[in-house]
C-alpha cells in the first residue's frame, strides 16, 4: 500500500452549500407550496369579508355620520338638516372631512385585526 501525500490547500476553505431551509427542517417544499396556497385562499376570503363589514363614525353629536366597509370605501354618509346652515358651509365641511376621516381609521384598524393572524410572526414590509 503507498500512502498519498496530501496536499496542503493555500487560503481559506470554500463555504459549504447551503440546503434550502425546507431541507433542513426535513420539510417537504409541495406540502409547503400547499399550505401557501391554503392561506392565501383563506386571505382573499377574509378579505372578502372585509366588504361585509362597516364601521360607523359619527361626529358634532350626531349631526354627521359616516359608515366604511372594511375595504375603506365609503358607503353612506348622513348629514342632520340642522347642521345644513349656507352662512357657515366650511363647520359642515370640516364635520364630513372628520366623519370620514374617523371611520376611514376604524376601517383600517378592522382589516389589520382581521389580517394579523395570516401575517403574525412574518416579517413583511407594508405589513406591519
Amino acid at each position: 500500500m503507498t500512502k498519498r501525500a496530501r496536499k496542503k490547500r493555500s487560503g481559506p476553505r470554500p463555504p459549504r452549500q447551503a440546503r434550502p431551509a425546507s431541507q433542513r427542517e426535513g420539510r417537504n417544499p409541495a406540502a409547503l407550496q400547499q399550505q401557501m396556497m391554503q392561506l392565501q385562499e383563506e386571505m382573499a376570503k377574509t378579505q372578502d369579508a372585509l366588504k361585509e363589514e362597516q364601521v360607523t363614525a359619527t361626529v358634532g353629536g350626531g349631526m354627521v355620520t359616516a359608515v366604511i366597509n372594511g375595504q375603506q370605501d365609503l358607503v353612506s354618509i348622513s348629514i342632520d338638516p340642522e347642521v345644513v346652515d349656507p352662512e357657515d358651509v366650511e363647520m359642515l365641511e370640516d364635520m364630513v372631512l372628520a366623519a370620514v376621516n374617523e371611520a376611514l381609521e376604524k376601517s383600517r384598524e378592522l382589516a389589520s385585526e382581521r389580517m394579523s393572524a395570516y401575517t403574525a410572526g412574518l416579517d413583511i414590509p407594508g405589513l406591519a
